[in-house]
C-alpha cells in the first residue's frame, strides 16, 4: 500500500515490546458491550509451517487440514451470537516438545525457546488448560460468562467440564461416542455391613456406557424433530429453518475425574443431547450440557449449533485479514499478530452491525 513503512510495520508486530494484554482487554470489553454474546465459544486453529523455528511449530494434529502435519495451534477465546462473533483472546499451544521439563521435550529445546524468545515460565498446557485460563483471565476484565460452547477437543475431557461446574459456569460442549454416563436413576449403594473392619462404601454398582449406546438403547424412537434457527436457504421468499432430529436423555456423566470430584456424593445430572438424522442408522453428533432440567429443547440445540461461528470467524480472519500470513519467529510477535488481526476483525464486525455505517464500494 502506498505509503506503509513496511520494516516499521514488521518491527511494530515482530519486536516492538508493546503488551498485548490491555489492547484483549479493550476488544473484549468493547466487543462484549457491542455483540451482548449468547455464549463463550472455545476453538484452536493451525498455521501450516516449514521448518521447526516458528515457537510450538510439531508435527501435530490440526482441523485446518483434517491431519498430523508441521503445523503452530492456537488456541482462541470468542463471544459468539447467531449473527455476529468476534475472537477476544488467544493463547499459543507449546507441544511437550518444546517443554524443557518434559520428557518428550527436543534435543535442543532450549536453544530453540531462546531463538523464539519463549519466556521461561511457560511450558506445555493442554489445550482444555489454556481455555480455562483464557475464561479466568476474561473474567477478570470484569466480564461475565452467558454459557461455553466447545468442540469435543474439549468437551470429551472431564476436568475441563468439571472445571467449569466448579467455577459457576453452564456449558453445551460436543462430545466423543466414547464418553460413558450412567442413567439419570443410577443410584449409589452399599452391601450390607457385617460388622467387621470399615463399612463398605456407597458407589455405583452398575458400570457406566458409553453415550452412544445409552441413545442407540434409547432408540430412534426417542428422537424429535427441532428447528433452531433460520439458515442460508430461501423458499417462497422467507429463510429455511435449520432443522435435525435430536434425542434428549437426562444422564450422570462418570469418569475418573468426576467420581474423584464427587467421591462421596451423587455425580451431577446432565443433559445429553444426539443428532439422529432421519436418513442415518445412528447418531452423528453428541453433546452434554449442565444446563437445568427445564431447559427448553430448542435452546439446547441453539447453545450446541452455535459453535458454527466460530467456523466463520476463522474464514474470515484467515482469508480476509490475514491470520495466517504472519511469518515471523517469535513468541511475542504471533502474539501481536493475533491481537491485532482480532482487532481489525472487531472492526468489521462493528461496520457490519452499524445500520449507518456505509457500504464497500
Amino acid at each position: 500500500l502506498p505509503g506503509v513503512h513496511d520494516q516499521a510495520l514488521n518491527h511494530f508486530v515482530t519486536n516492538s515490546p508493546w503488551d498485548v494484554v490491555p489492547v484483549r482487554r479493550r476488544l473484549a470489553s468493547r466487543m462484549d458491550e457491542v455483540i451482548t454474546p449468547a455464549a463463550w465459544a472455545l476453538d484452536d486453529t493451525g498455521w501450516l509451517k516449514c521448518g521447526t523455528a516458528s515457537p510450538g511449530v510439531a508435527r501435530q494434529y490440526t482441523g485446518t487440514v483434517g491431519k498430523v502435519t508441521n503445523c503452530q495451534i492456537g488456541v482462541s477465546l470468542n463471544l459468539v451470537t447467531d449473527t455476529a462473533s468476534c475472537p477476544v483472546n488467544w493463547r499459543l499451544f507449546l507441544p511437550e516438545s518444546w517443554d524443557p521439563a518434559s520428557p518428550a521435550a527436543a534435543a535442543d529445546v532450549g536453544q530453540r525457546r531462546v531463538r523464539a524468545q519463549i519466556p521461561d515460565d511457560v511450558g506445555h498446557r493442554e489445550k482444555w488448560r489454556l481455555g480455562l485460563d483464557m475464561i479466568d483471565e476474561a473474567v477478570g476484565w470484569g466480564l461475565r460468562s452467558p454459557l461455553i460452547v466447545a468442540d469435543a477437543g474439549y468437551g470429551d475431557s472431564g476436568e475441563f467440564r468439571h472445571g467449569l461446574a466448579r467455577r459457576g459456569l453452564s456449558y453445551v460442549v460436543q462430545v466423543a461416542t466414547t464418553i460413558s454416563v450412567y442413567p439419570q436413576a443410577a443410584v449409589r449403594t452399599a452391601p450390607p455391613y457385617r460388622g467387621v473392619g470399615q463399612p463398605p462404601k456407597q458407589r455405583y454398582r452398575q458400570p457406566a456406557v458409553s453415550v452412544k449406546d445409552m441413545v442407540l438403547s434409547a432408540g430412534a424412537v426417542a428422537a424429535r424433530t427441532v428447528s433452531w434457527r433460520d439458515g442460508s436457504r430461501i423458499r417462497d421468499g422467507r429463510p429455511v429453518k435449520m432443522r435435525s432430529r435430536f434425542v434428549f436423555l437426562r444422564v450422570r456423566p462418570a469418569g475418573r475425574v468426576l467420581l474423584a470430584a464427587h467421591r462421596d456424593q451423587d455425580l451431577p445430572e446432565a443433559w445429553l443431547i444426539a443428532e439422529w438424522p432421519p436418513d442415518r442408522d445412528e447418531p452423528t453428533k453428541y453433546w452434554l450440557s449442565n444446563l437445568p432440567a427445564t431447559t427448553p429443547k430448542r435452546t439446547l440445540i441453539r447453545w450446541a449449533k452455535l459453535r458454527w461461528r466460530i467456523e466463520h470467524d476463522y474464514r474470515e480472519l484467515k482469508t480476509g485479514l490475514g491470520l495466517h500470513h504472519f511469518e515471523g519467529r517469535t513468541w511475542q510477535g504471533w502474539h501481536h499478530h493475533v491481537t491485532l488481526v482480532s482487532a481489525a476483525h472487531a472492526f468489521c464486525t462493528l461496520q457490519r452491525l452499524d445500520p449507518k455505517a456505509l457500504a464497500p464500494a
